[in-house]
């Protein structure tokens, strides 16, 4: 899943909590798998956020380059703007984008 072509919001909205049980048929079931979700897509936002930002790290310990270093602060700025993965994980759930199974249900 593309966490960057997300319509999920930038900034936290009421929801009806009603919702979030349907697919489920219990509400912490499917709290627990936004959650799971959520973590999913923070560590995968991690993984390339610190991929990027070491192309363009130096070698060097020169004090004033990493000061300096504006590759960095613009890619750090974009992944600054992205929604939070809790709130992605939210969309992607009412979507029905996330696949998930209970072991002791099948």
């Amino acid at each position: 899943m593309d966490y960057k072509k997300t319509n999920a919001d930038q900034s936290i909205v009421t929801r009806d909590i009603r919702n979030f049980d349907g697919p489920t048929g219990n509400l912490y079931e499917a709290i627990a798998i936004m959650s799971k979700r959520a973590n999913q897509i923070s560590s995968e936002i991690k993984e390339e956020l610190t991929s990027k930002l070491q192309e363009f790290s130096s070698h060097t310990d020169n004090l004033e380059e990493v000061f300096e270093n504006r590759e960095q602060i613009e890619i750090s700025k974009h992944y600054e703007k992205l929604p939070k993965p809790s709130l992605i994980s939210v969309q992607e759930f009412l979507d029905d984008k996330v696949y998930y199974r209970n072991p002791g249900k099948d």
